[in-house]
């Protein structure tokens, strides 16, 4: 499993961005991560889409969406886990931003089209679209990172 300071950091990272770096002893940019989490989440009303979206309101939880906030929330997050990941790390993965650069990217477009983009007529929503969309961009991240050093080796 690699580094399990890295991957701890990488987990409370997960759970509320900044944890990870309060853990890697980087008070200033985790309290910094945790104030942009706690301004993002207050302004895009993440909690409600979160609540409406597991209980099947995708209507309501994009009413409830201020998507000119919401469009931070992916970057941040996904920087948030790379960076206590990286931090806590004892050497350097190559390429290891690749994933969570895509991811972010990806998650942005999906909450973008989340409002607009179904699938079979169903609604995805501000949270799952963003969720979909974040995978795929880690998995072709880590597709291409794989590639870039398997043939550049």
């Amino acid at each position: 499993m690699g580094n399990y300071k890295a991957w701890q950091a990488a987990l409370w990272s997960i759970a509320i961005p900044g944890f990870g770096q309060l853990i890697n002893k980087r008070y200033i940019k985790g309290l910094t991560l945790i104030g942009l989490e706690l301004l993002i989440n207050m302004n895009s009303g993440l909690n409600m889409l979160i609540i409406y979206s597991f209980q099947g309101q995708t209507m309501a939880a994009i009413n409830a969406t201020n998507y000119q906030w919401l469009m931070f929330y992916p970057c941040i997050y996904m920087f948030a886990i790379w960076d206590a990941y990286h931090d806590a790390e004892q050497s350097e993965t190559p390429l290891l931003f690749l994933p969570f650069t895509l991811s972010a990217y990806s998650g942005t477009i999906g909450v973008i089209f989340s409002n607009t983009f179904s699938i079979k007529d169903v609604l995805l929503g501000p949270l799952w679209l963003f969720l979909c969309s974040s995978l795929i961009g880690l998995g072709l991240g880590f597709f291409i990172r794989y590639v870039v050093l398997r043939y550049t080796a």
